[in-house]
């Protein structure tokens, strides 16, 4: 009697060590490990506990506490929408947004819209966003200035979700589409205004030689006169040697008599 008693003894340590490893496999550790880029949410018999695990070990209270692991990367959410621009043309509109939970409040975020935030935050603020912004707008402004409309978007998303401890990193607008009946419309514009521009180039070439050509005849013109003048005092000192010439030719070598002895003087040049 006494050895089988004492071969009952001999087996608790192995049947103590079966029930721990069985409550380990249960859940019942006192510890959890929060991976990097996460925190974790405590949870106490069902209810989220105020504060939040940071990375690495923290102790709770097996089987009474769980915890949830909240990832707080950037992560990317990408969203289309159709909206009406301020001329009343439909824009379907693809948005890019990179964002990421506020780490000190994942608690509050779990409890208040659980793990399914972008589809009930998220998506449907990007929604009404897209469609109050392209309002502002109209369709050729959002294609003119698309910075501008990112950056309106990205502000007015930004505090949208920042009231659900959402922070915004980053936003991008990959494209905006139009109809086709717009996109037509566009570019017969855009080939009229390459003709008008053709034309005023046209006109302007025209312009710059005509002046070019009037400054020339005005330059000609000017030469003309001077060689006028050159030639008109010429022939003037032409016919004045030729008039003082026949005088000479009619002289017969007799001075003129003159009342006061003086001597009558010819130029001759």
């Amino acid at each position: 009697m006494v050895k089988g008693v004492g071969g009952g003894f001999g087996k608790l340590p192995i049947i103590a060590a079966g029930v721990i490893l069985l409550l380990l496999l249960m859940g019942g550790t006192p510890w959890t490990i929060v991976g990097p880029g996460q925190r974790g949410v405590l949870i106490r018999l069902g209810a989220v506990q105020k504060g939040v695990f940071p990375e690495g070990l923290n102790f709770k209270m097996p089987f009474i506490d769980s915890v949830v692991k909240i990832n707080v990367q950037v992560q990317k959410n990408v969203a289309k929408a159709d909206a009406a621009s301020k001329d009343l043309q439909i824009v379907s509109t693809t948005i890019a947004t990179n964002y990421h939970l506020m780490p000190e409040a994942v608690d509050e975020v779990y409890q208040k819209i659980g793990a399914a935030f972008e589809d009930k935050v998220i998506q449907p603020a990007v929604q009404e966003v897209i469609k109050a912004v392209t309002a502002k707008y109209t369709a050729e402004e959002l294609i003119a200035k698309r910075h501008e409309v990112k950056s309106a978007i990205r502000t007015e998303l930004a505090d949208r979700l920042a009231v659900f401890n959402i922070k915004v990193v980053e936003l991008s607008i990959a494209d905006f589409n139009f109809s086709e009946a717009f996109n037509t419309a566009i570019e017969s514009k855009q080939i009229a205004e390459q003709h008008v521009a053709r034309a005023k180039n046209d006109l302007e070439r025209i312009r710059v030689e005509n002046e070019q050509k009037i400054s020339q005849a005005k330059a000609e013109a000017e030469g003309l006169k001077i060689q006028r003048q050159e030639i008109t005092e010429q022939l003037l000192k032409l016919r004045e040697i030729e008039n003082q010439k026949k005088a000479i030719e009619k002289w017969d070598g007799k001075l003129p008599s003159v009342t006061g002895g003086a001597m009558p003087f010819i130029q001759v040049k």
